[in-house]
């Protein structure tokens, strides 16, 4: 009998930690998404403040508030469908890109941009657009510039899109708008990258857009690649062809072979 009893309580015990556990960790998972859902609304607020209140002035700056309000309706949207932290930092992230975005606006205005925004190492890693091209590619005409042009309104504030860096910059259209809706790039668009952006400091190669990597990617692997090639170096040992001149005829081997607001 009191074996028995004993066993009860234990087992008494071990449900009721484990309700307990469950009780808590649930409540740990709701005050981390209304807490990762606050900061969103923050950043969201901030952005409805500048869409409400600021107008663009030329056709580069109303192009990106444009951009900002369509972001904003965006966040709004998403945070109120969140029910996850990472659902909320998407929101949290929308907003900021609408930011970028009043920024680039303000900017195109002659107005100060406003305090800098939080960093973000893909938008960092992207690059930026240093000098202005213009260049047709398949009958259509691009041109990008790293401050507006009347040829060039529209604006990216860097990022990934469908999984290749997009640099940051004023465009004579928004090129990477398809792959954005699509969620992949169309056939193309490597030429496109490869012509607009050849030769430009920071930007990577067609060959290491297409495969996503970034210019820091591209140095590295680069590197990677390079140091590996050091083994290669010990290809100076089969120089010594006078051990093998006299059965192989050494001329027959030529040597050559081996040789990226508080307003």
């Amino acid at each position: 009998m009191g074996t028995t009893i004993t066993v009860i309580v234990l087992l008494l015990i071990v449900v009721a930690g484990t309700a307990y556990l469950v009780r808590s960790q649930a409540a740990t998972k709701r005050r981390q998404l209304d807490d990762a859902k606050a900061d969103a609304r923050r950043w969201i607020e901030r952005l409805g403040g500048q869409v409400l209140n600021l107008t663009g002035t030329d056709t580069a700056s109303q192009q990106a508030m444009a951009d900002a309000s369509e972001r904003y309706n965006a966040a709004g949207s998403e945070i109120e469908r969140a029910e996850t932290v990472d659902q909320a930092r998407l929101a949290k992230q929308t907003a900021l890109e609408g930011l970028y975005y009043v920024r680039a606006a303000r900017t195109a205005m002659g107005l100060d941009p406003g305090p800098t925004l939080p960093e973000d190492p893909e938008r960092e890693r992207a690059g930026k657009v240093t000098e202005h091209r213009s260049v047709d590619v398949e009958g259509r005409h691009y041109e990008a510039s790293p401050a507006p042009t009347s040829a060039t309104p529209h604006y990216y504030p860097g990022g990934r899109v469908a999984g290749r860096p997009v640099p940051q910059g004023w465009y004579s259209e928004p090129w990477w708008k398809p792959a954005l809706v699509a969620g992949a790039w169309g056939f193309g668009s490597m030429l496109l990258f490869s012509t607009m952006f050849a030769g430009m400091a920071g930007i990577p190669s067609a060959e290491a857009w297409e495969s996503g990597y970034d210019a820091g990617q591209e140095d590295a692997l680069e590197s990677g690649d390079a140091g590996d090639a050091g083994d290669a170096g010990d290809a100076g040992d089969a120089g010594g062809g006078d051990d093998f001149g006299g059965d192989f005829g050494g001329g027959d081997f030529g040597g050559g072979d081996f040789g990226d607001f508080g307003f």
